[in-house]
């Protein structure tokens, strides 16, 4: 069985293009981002470096540090950073994890055989201050990751850790949320202020706690 959800995820001490790091240390009390390429000067993860690179201030406004990942040694990765900044109009602001071999992959289970034998698909984790898994999304070598559905992500996240709540289809920030089906009418009068809406005993909409 491999990483789960709501599993602590493997520590782990690896070369980046930024210095040697042990992961949990290196997370800290943040939210994180692991994301994983096939391959160094491939060209769809040429555009998504320098897109993260771009979105620096946003995940710093969410505690979240991001770092990437691919089989290839820093030494290479340090080579490709001077396309992506070329060709995205951004340096890339972030570590980026070697890996020849495949030690990082295999703990997260990034190799996948039927793909590849020695390439890491493109994979995406998000983890909380407690370092559990908290999403994981796969993606096809020919389709680009959308980082906006990944901040919208880790918004939702952060969100109904600190209140009880889910958020709807297609949520983004500032709009309706739903109220957990475990709190009770009468307690989600004080809860929630705002006042709510029932379309149905167990679907409860009510506005966005901390707006």
């Amino acid at each position: 069985m491999g990483l789960q959800l709501g599993d602590v995820t493997p520590n782990f001490t690896a070369n980046t293009t930024q210095g040697e790091l042990t992961f949990h240390e290196w997370l800290g009390d943040s939210w994180g981002v692991l994301f994983s390429h096939p391959a160094d000067f491939t060209p769809v993860c040429t555009t998504e470096l320098g897109e993260v690179a771009k979105l620096k201030d946003e995940f710093a406004k969410r505690n979240t540090k991001v770092i990437g990942l691919s089989v290839d040694p820093v030494e290479k990765h340090i080579e490709w950073e001077k396309d992506i900044e070329e060709t995205q109009g951004s340096a890339v602001n972030f570590p980026m994890i070697g890996d020849p071999g495949r030690k990082v992959a295999d703990l997260f289970g990034m190799i996948h055989p039927n793909a590849s034998n020695t390439l890491t698909v493109r994979s995406v984790f998000i983890i909380d201050p407690a370092k559990k898994l908290r999403l994981t999304i796969t993606y096809p070598a020919s389709t680009g990751r959308n980082f906006q559905e990944i901040l919208r992500v880790i918004d939702s996240l952060q969100l109904v850790d600190k209140y009880s709540i889910s958020t709807p289809v297609n949520w983004t920030e500032g709009q309706d949320v739903i109220i957990a089906t475990s709190v009770t009418d009468e307690d989600a009068k004080a809860k929630f202020p705002k006042g709510f809406k029932t379309l149905k005993p167990y679907l409860r909409l009510t506005p966005q706690p901390n707006k």
